[in-house]
């Protein structure tokens, strides 16, 4: 098992955004989690992160707890996060936020290589290299998230909302590369208000419902699930 979630309580002050979830994702899987805004999705990969820390519960990577460790350290053993929004930073060049996502690499050498590696996904941002971030499309800002978070080398990928605010031709090339990314050996945790692209290229799913996980099981599964669809498909199957 790659990593392990149990009984993970999260509170924001009085608020409690997670109520003891569990789950787990397996080496090679995309796992994904569903549910409306607010369900405590994004909460989660900040925990997962190092970002926040629980109050109760734990989460083992590799069989090792990592709910103490610091975010930084985190990366270093293999988790990376994609977070909502892109946040790339828009005054740096293209090759300038890649490198930021190697931060805790030290040879020049491999650096050059993975990018190259993250041009074989994303060929668009090798055509922009010297452009300011700020300066990119949309699609190409989820581009340059994804493959800055790449840049570690991650063994689990934890992407939120890659395809938030872009058009339906470049919500499907996104989730092509994510599909590709997932098949040269890097595990995905996806968090994603569309459902439906979720489930088509995930092994497996959770529904979170303020704070907890309310239905699981394997995509195909959750899309037959007669509430799912009404809660979650319906608009995004018509």
């Amino acid at each position: 098992m790659l990593l392990d979630v149990t009984d993970l309580a999260v509170a924001y002050g009085a608020i409690r955004a997670l109520q003891g979830i569990s789950f787990h994702i397996d080496e090679g899987e995309i796992v994904t989690l569903i549910g409306a805004n607010g369900a405590g999705k994004s909460t989660t990969l900040r925990t997962i992160s190092g970002l926040l820390r629980p109050m109760a519960g734990d989460v083992q990577f590799r069989g090792r707890s990592i709910i103490r460790t610091p975010a930084e350290r985190i990366v270093r053993l293999g988790i990376s996060q994609v977070p909502e929004g892109r946040q790339i930073f828009a005054s740096l060049t293209v090759r300038e936020n890649l490198e930021m996502g190697a931060f805790t690499r030290s040879d020049p050498q491999e650096i050059s290589e993975t990018m190259e590696q993250v041009f074989t996904s994303f060929p668009r941002l090798k055509e922009r290299i010297n452009q300011l971030g700020g300066t990119l499309s949309g699609g190409e800002q989820q581009m340059l998230a994804m493959g800055r978070g790449m840049m570690s080398r991650p063994s689990l990928l934890l992407l939120d909302e890659p395809s938030m605010g872009l058009a339906p031709i470049l919500v499907e090339e996104i989730f092509e590369i994510i599909k590709r990314i997932n098949a040269q050996g890097t595990s995905i945790l996806l968090v994603e208000q569309n459902a439906a692209m979720a489930l088509s290229v995930a092994k497996r799913g959770y529904v979170l419902e303020t704070g907890s996980v309310a239905l699981e099981g394997s995509a195909r599964e959750l899309l037959e699930n007669p509430q799912v669809q009404a809660a979650y498909l319906g608009e995004q199957r018509r």
